[in-house]
């Protein structure tokens, strides 16, 4: 059962309207058109909407629901009277539902207080996970930026590398390419230059420059080749051998060629 002590209505009456009301509804009219028609309009709310919803849900609406129904029929059946303002006081409920609803609002406000607590608490750790998200992010980049870096100089010194390399091989490559041409220049002149009138030459300017002198019959063998030399020098030596058992029957005792003399 919900008590309402008290209910007041601010009504203005218009003064073109002011004799038809007093003679139809006599001078207390606003009893005949507003005060017995409130509790009816109190009873339909309360109808339509729960205990929860009249005592705690509902209530700061009550005020204007009801000025809105009583103003309706009065536009009806008393035109010129205005509903000003409507107050009604908190309803009463019995002790027993009032601690109900009590406990409840106080269970349903530490619910209230639970579910903002999870939400900031999941709002903090949504921010925590967006920040660990931004700086894993960040380093993840950084260590791609990096990465990149050392793959850039990586490369760089592997151009590099290869253009010294190739700058080597080329200078290695010349320089054997000149030896090669200076050797086969040389081997060229060497071939053009080796004649045997250039040999013969030689021979007589090598001749010249030794200090030594010869005297005797063997100084025409120095102007022959050394197979030349070589061969008159057995025939000498074997004709000389041949000679000697006829030589040392001679009278006078002696070797012919112990009087050849020669010096060198």
């Amino acid at each position: 059962m919900i008590y309402i002590d008290r209910i007041e209505v601010v009504n203005m009456l218009a003064p073109y309207a002011v004799f038809d009301i007093v003679r139809n509804y006599t001078a207390d009219y606003d009893k005949t058109l507003i005060f017995n028609k409130i509790h009816h309009e109190l009873n339909q709310f309360c109808s339509a909407h729960t205990l929860q919803e009249v005592y705690i849900e509902l209530f700061d609406q009550i005020d204007e629901n009801l000025k809105q129904a009583l103003q309706k029929d009065l536009n009806i059946m008393a035109p010129g009277l205005t509903i000003q303002a409507v107050r009604v006081t908190k309803p009463k409920i019995p002790e027993a539902i009032r601690r109900n609803f009590e406990l409840m609002e106080a269970e349903k406000t530490k619910l209230l207080i639970a579910a903002q607590k999870q939400k900031v608490v999941e709002k903090e750790a949504e921010t925590e996970r967006k920040k660990a998200v931004i700086e894993a992010e960040k380093i993840a980049q950084v260590a791609k930026i990096r990465f990149q870096q050392k793959v850039m100089e990586k490369e760089t010194e592997k151009h590099i590398s290869e253009i010294e390399d190739a700058a080597f091989l080329a200078r290695e490559k010349a320089k054997a390419d000149a030896e090669y041409y200076a050797a086969h220049k040389y081997a060229t002149s060497n071939k053009h230059k080796l004649t045997p009138e250039y040999l013969e030459l030689k021979k007589y300017q090598a001749i010249a420059s030794n200090s030594k002198i010869y005297f005797g019959s063997n100084i025409p063998s120095m102007f022959m080749d050394s197979s030349c030399a070589l061969k008159y020098s057995d025939v000498k030596t074997g004709r000389e051998s041949s000679l000697l058992p006829e030589e040392a029957l001679e009278p006078s005792g002696e070797n012919p060629i112990q009087n050849k003399k020669s010096t060198g």
